[in-house]
């Protein structure tokens, strides 16, 4: 049965340390809107696969088992009490790119990875033990978080259009399922709509699953994609295989690949935090609404959990995606979803529960997942071009005169075209060239606190992760 919630209280659950477990049909029911996203959205997990075989140098069924790991660890967050549907750090994915492209896929870029890996859990657990992470973030001069974001963003762009990207090879399936997305989640003329229009507000409630349908749908009727070859059964992942992909058969790092992966980690930490602050700005949009349940947002919480998750990536399935906080397309598809109503979905716990749940189940479907085998790329792609999107956009509003968008653009080109480390070295250089004022409270008033654009970020729409 059940345990139901008394108006106004926190949804229950079992008490465990810095921990609030709640369990799938004990602690929440499950939400059918959000099972049947995930049937479909799904696949953008699968996505990782190709860069796990191209970068990594795994073999299909490996990289499948690894897919396998991600997707427990997605349990994670509804299960010990956060109320955020957990993501990749999906903006850093093109800056790790950069960074395991200096090492040759198979042992070395696997060792590489989990350096990286390593670093971003161990920053995690620290900042979440000693509560410092916010005052890391805040010490950042603002042009230098507008820098990362812009990096992070062309990276995301020109991984997919430059010559030998995915949209040469499938230019009008990848462009129109780029813009029915963009424009679901972003444009002002259909958020009109969704208040006027109660098919558009259903349709809102899916939040990428209608353009990467429509651009399977067109790739597979132009050709750009080969037709599936379904199979019936149950998925086969090569777990015991991967055994010999992880640092148990490989080794462990060396001290050189943990010294290189520092400015990524850096980065993919900041990049997170942000996401965290954006998280507890859309909860916040619907949290009012809902006087029925009250939402604990521990930021601590999300630390040590997304911390644990890297950590078992780390051992079990290094992951360019890394573990991160936040999967902002569906968080906030969901929270929109969420602010209807108890009838519309009664828990944010058993929205994100949900989706994770039937999320994991759907990779054990042999016919799903051979279904959607031939279009695993343009699923990542919209993906990152809408991350992209999304980026720049934030990294916009982060920057407040001429000054801060040179030092921001000029450091966002280094880092997108020469890596993590010297994008970080051209942003301090800049920043303290042509920007900073030694004891000036001028610097501090111009600078808007990366909270506040993360709730102008929230308030202007809806993002992607």
């Amino acid at each position: 049965m059940i345990k139901t919630r008394k108006h106004g209280e926190e949804q229950p659950y079992w008490p465990l340390g810095p921990f609030k477990v709640r369990l799938p049909l004990v602690h929440y029911r499950l939400e059918l809107i959000e099972a049947i996203q995930a049937l479909i959205i799904f696949v953008v997990a699968l996505g990782m696969i190709p860069l796990l075989e191209r970068y990594l140098g795994l073999p299909y069924d490996v990289a499948l088992a690894y897919v396998f790991v991600s997707a427990l660890g997605f349990l994670l967050p509804s299960l010990l009490g956060v109320p955020m549907v957990p993501g990749w750090i999906t903006p850093a994915i093109p800056v790790v790119l950069l960074f395991l492209g200096n090492f040759e896929p198979g042992p070395d870029a696997i060792k590489a990875m989990i350096a990286l890996q390593l670093i971003v859990t161990l920053i995690f657990f620290v900042l979440g033990v000693t509560r410092l992470g916010s005052k890391l973030v805040d010490i950042i001069p603002q042009s230098m978080k507008a820098g990362i974001l812009m990096g992070a963003g062309i990276a995301a762009f020109t991984g997919e259009i430059a010559e030998g990207g995915r949209l040469a090879a499938t230019p009008i399936s990848l462009t129109i399922g780029f813009v029915i997305t963009a424009y679901m989640l972003f444009s002002q003329s259909f958020l009109r709509m969704t208040e006027t229009h109660r098919w558009a507000r259903a349709l809102s409630s899916y939040g990428m699953v209608p353009g990467a349908v429509a651009a399977m749908a067109i790739g597979w009727s132009l050709g750009e994609y080969s037709l599936p070859q379904i199979e019936y059964g149950f998925t086969q992942p090569a777990f015991a295989e991967m055994w010999n992909y992880l640092p148990f058969s490989i080794g462990m790092p060396n001290a050189n690949m943990f010294l290189l992966a520092v400015p990524t980690a850096v980065i993919a930490y900041i990049i997170a935090f942000g996401d965290i602050i954006v998280g507890k700005s859309v909860l916040a949009r619907v949290d009012h609404l809902r006087p029925d349940e009250d939402i604990d947002v521990d930021v601590d919480r999300v630390h040590l959990v997304t911390g644990i998750r890297n950590l078992i990536h780390s051992f079990f399935a290094p992951f360019p995606g890394l573990a991160g906080p936040l999967f902002t397309g569906v968080m906030v598809t969901m929270a929109e979803r969420y602010r209807y109503g108890r009838r519309a979905m009664d828990s944010i716990y058993s929205g994100a529960g949900t989706f994770y749940f039937v999320l994991l189940l759907a990779l054990f479907a042999l016919p799903l997942v051979t279904l959607f085998r031939p279009v695993l790329p343009i699923a990542l792609s919209i993906t990152l071009l809408v991350t992209g999107y999304l980026c720049i956009s934030v990294a916009a509003d982060e920057m407040k005169n001429n000054t801060q968008m040179g030092v921001a653009g000029t450091m966002g080109v280094v880092l997108a075209t020469y890596g993590a480390a010297w994008g970080l070295v051209a942003g301090l250089v800049l920043y303290f060239l042509l920007e900073w004022r030694a004891g000036s409270d001028e610097e501090s008033a111009e600078a808007e606190p990366q909270s506040q654009a993360a709730a102008d970020l929230a308030s202007h729409h809806e993002g992607v992760d």
